[in-house]
């Protein structure tokens, strides 16, 4: 857990504040003063039943009974019944193709706190990698609301972007075949992303995809921690502390083949 919150704090850019009980060793990950995340370590049961590091998102719900019993309806799964816990009353859930999340009751840390998405520090952007994407969205719109960025959304485009109170916070994807399973991806704002990809690897960890440009003229890198977690970065870039690159391995009947293609911004 120390060594986790540590990586955070150097990638990011988060301070770490000890918030552990008795019953629960717990740090908060601040931006500024606002609490962004949390830390702790797996559960003893949990291990036992081969979980692996991960980030878990929390879902702010007023009802908690009752959308547990939607969940159930819907076809998702209770991993987690609805229980107290240092961060208000909580459930760990998974929808039908079996990404997890959290729900949260009477949340205790990050309420009042008015800084939006974008600061540095925040969890820009929320993604996930589902089964099939075209299928899943109803699942989250009937539970919680989510609204489809656009009512013409073409089912068979790739990506769908959903909306919460009228402000765009992420988007929904099919996973690529090497995926081994859906789950939910997500985005921490920096201040260069070229930077803070050059802080993931001395920091133990790596980058699996990027910088990647996109529209908005936003740079994103996928990573995983020291510790198999992964997680995602974004913010601008100044196009020289990381050269954007393709790296290939391969091998079949005897030959091999290693590579690196290197993208010039300019001729992207």
């Amino acid at each position: 857990m120390a060594s986790a919150a540590a990586f955070y704090a150097e990638v990011v850019g988060w301070a770490v504040t000890d918030a552990s009980r008795p019953e629960l060793a717990y740090k908060l990950l601040m931006a500024g003063d606002a609490p962004v995340a949390g830390v702790m370590s797996l559960p003893e049961e949990g291990l036992r039943l081969g979980a692996t590091p991960r980030w878990v998102g929390y879902v702010s719900v007023d009802d908690m009974d009752v959308r547990v019993a939607q969940i159930r309806r819907l076809g998702g799964a209770i991993l987690v019944p609805p229980t107290d816990s240092n961060i208000g009353r909580i459930a760990v859930v998974a929808d039908p193709q079996g990404a997890t999340f959290a729900l949260v009751a009477g949340l205790t840390y990050g309420q009042s706190q008015a800084a939006g998405p974008d600061e540095p520090g925040r969890v820009g952007w929320h993604e996930l990698l589902a089964e099939d994407r075209s299928r899943i969205f109803p699942f989250y719109g009937e539970l919680l609301g989510w609204q489809r960025v656009s009512a013409a959304s073409d089912e068979d485009s790739v990506y769908e972007l959903f909306s919460v109170a009228g402000q765009t916070l992420g988007g929904m994807l099919t996973k690529l075949p090497s995926v081994p399973h859906a789950g939910w991806l997500f985005y921490f704002n920096v201040d260069d992303v070229g930077a803070a990809a050059r802080r993931v690897d001395a920091a133990g960890g790596r980058v699996l995809q990027g910088p990647i440009e996109l529209p908005d003229d936003c740079w994103i890198v996928r990573c995983v921690d020291p510790q198999g977690a992964l997680f995602a970065l974004e913010g601008g870039w100044d196009g020289k502390s990381v050269v954007p690159e393709i790296s290939w391995s391969a091998k079949w009947g005897g030959i091999s083949s290693h590579g690196r293609m290197v993208l010039d911004k300019t001729k992207r």
